[in-house]
């Protein structure tokens, strides 16, 4: 259970500096830009998604999964988040219209619990050659 525990605290820590990456350009777009709430989420989910990546296959899940592999499955796993997002974002924004910041953080620990779970058990996941 503790490598467990290490292993989520890690996804946790590099995923608050995804979330500065999304939220910024979340922020950006939407009060500097003027580009609308949800297009502007899903541009920083995309932004943050980069640096997802080569962050946590380093250090949260430390694989041996070429890029060939993990990369094609991170954007299956990302693709679902990105499609989790708009859902949640449409529901607590466009339907409960909570305000734009709210939504995104309910949204973000929703789709936080999903890719942990598939970058674990799927996208990272390496199992040597015998």
């Amino acid at each position: 259970m503790i490598p467990l525990l290490r292993q989520f605290s890690s996804f946790f820590w590099i995923g608050l500096v995804v979330v500065g990456v999304h939220y910024g350009v979340l922020v950006f777009l939407v009060e500097i830009m003027r580009i609308g709430v949800l297009p502007a989420t899903l541009t920083g989910y995309a932004a943050g998604g980069l640096v997802s990546y080569l962050l946590n296959r380093h250090h949260t899940f430390k694989t041996g999964r070429p890029h060939e592999e993990a990369g094609w499955r991170f954007i299956v796993v990302a693709g679902i988040g990105f499609g989790l997002t708009s859902v949640f974002m449409w529901l607590f924004y466009a339907t409960m219209h909570l305000p734009y910041l709210l939504a995104q953080l309910i949204t973000t620990g929703c789709v936080m619990v999903w890719s942990f779970a598939a970058h674990k058990f799927w996208t990272f996941r390496f199992v040597p050659p015998a």
